[in-house]
């Protein structure tokens, strides 16, 4: 019984986040999973947690945005602007 309470409250609390913030949860514990099963300690889970939160909030940010892309200029800074159509 306790364990389903607690499914229902983690639920709820993931129902009232952003695109964003789901986005970089579902990234870091994935990124813990994977980093913890290659290299069999917590340094690596810590490591793959911190990849996959920042490569899921960034793919997050952009799921807000339909149409929109990340792009880089000859600088390296970040932009957003219109995905690409159809074919080169």
């Amino acid at each position: 019984m306790k364990k389903a309470i607690v499914l229902l409250l983690v639920g709820l609390a993931a129902a009232s986040c952003t695109q964003t913030e789901k986005g970089a949860g579902i990234g870091a514990v994935s990124g813990a999973i994977i980093g913890g099963a290659v290299t069999g300690n917590v340094r690596g889970a810590a490591v793959g947690a911190a990849i996959g939160g920042v490569s899921g909030a960034v793919i997050g940010s952009v799921a807000d945005q339909p149409g929109q892309c990340y792009y880089r200029d000859r600088y390296g800074r970040r932009y957003i602007d219109d995905c690409p159509r159809g074919g080169y």
